[in-house]
């Protein structure tokens, strides 16, 4: 059976490298023949204009457009609208658009066809093992994407919870030094690089394309959806509705999230050992008592 995998394994390399190479070669062919036509005014064909085009856009382009086309007739009604906002909590990454998620899903959805003879064939497991290796594999295929998109989203609304505070420290003291609201986001934002600059930024872009600063600020929540952040959003369309100075606002909020980084901080200390419990009794302990009791019961068992 190995040997079979290895030959099949083989032969698909070698048919890659066949059609690559073949690709290439083509394409190179098409170039010095249209190099040729620079001189004359001669419009070349269009076969001659499609075979300049990589095999990316001649051969794999076509055939994910299919295959989008066929996902998107067969997907529930909203999911892609839902992984659509998804994306946009997790900041629009390169790599997560929601067609090509749909596409990973549906893969996963079929690898049923390579993990079974892999588990009954290759791994030989049978019985309730092989039941659960295949379930743990199919499942966690198809709830990859998911589950790579959310730790996108996670590591993204906790980069923005964390810079927070520093980000209005920035603004109180812009706002202090007379600079209007606009023009303290524009500088912090291009002083500090992250995901909540690139939301001050959008926030200033949208005003500039004439939206108001209140409904820039609900669709950053939007966008967002963190709790600190909400809050000082909030707090801002308070301001704006019953004229409070904006200075002020300001700077109780920069209090405020700097009291709450502090008591998250301290959340997270409280909760380690907890965490750290599992492993010190099913990692740590065994391997001490094995080096202290060890000795100890080859002795005992030498002099019974």
């Amino acid at each position: 059976m190995i040997v079979l995998i290895a030959v099949a394994f083989a032969a698909a390399v070698g048919l890659a490298v066949f059609a690559v190479s073949s690709a290439a070669a083509e394409r190179a062919v098409s170039r010095r023949s249209l190099s040729a036509l620079d001189g004359y005014e001669i419009q070349a064909t269009v076969r001659e204009q499609e075979m300049v085009a990589g095999v990316g856009s001649r051969v794999i382009a076509p055939v994910g457009a299919a295959a989008t086309k066929f996902v998107r007739k067969y997907t529930p009604v909203g999911y892609a609208e839902a992984l659509a906002r998804k994306t946009v909590l997790a900041g629009s990454p390169a790599g997560y658009e929601v067609d090509r998620l749909l596409i990973l899903k549906v893969l996963g959805l079929a690898s049923g066809i390579l993990w079974v003879p892999m588990i009954y064939g290759v791994l030989h497991l049978h019985g309730l093992l092989g039941v659960l290796m295949l379930g743990v594999l199919w499942v966690g295929s198809f709830l990859a994407p998911d589950l790579s998109l959310g730790n996108k989203i996670e590591a993204r609304q906790h980069e923005i919870a964390v810079a927070l505070p520093d980000i209005l420290d920035l603004l109180v003291i812009s706002v202090e030094a007379g600079l209007g609201f606009e023009q303290a986001i524009e500088r912090t934002a291009s002083s500090v690089p992250g995901a909540l600059s690139e939301e001050f930024r959008r926030v200033l872009q949208e005003t500039r394309m004439g939206a108001t600063r209140a409904d820039a600020l609900r669709a950053m929540d939007e966008r967002t959806q963190v709790d600190e952040l909400r809050s000082f959003i909030l707090a801002m369309l308070q301001a704006d509705a019953f004229g409070v100075s904006v200075s002020r606002i300001l700077r109780s909020q920069a209090d405020e999230m700097r009291i709450r980084r502090r008591l998250a901080a301290e959340e997270m200390a409280e909760k380690a050992p907890v965490k750290m419990l599992f492993p010190l009794v099913f990692c740590i302990f065994p391997a001490v008592f094995v080096v202290v009791l060890g000795p100890a019961m080859i002795q005992i068992n030498k002099v019974l």
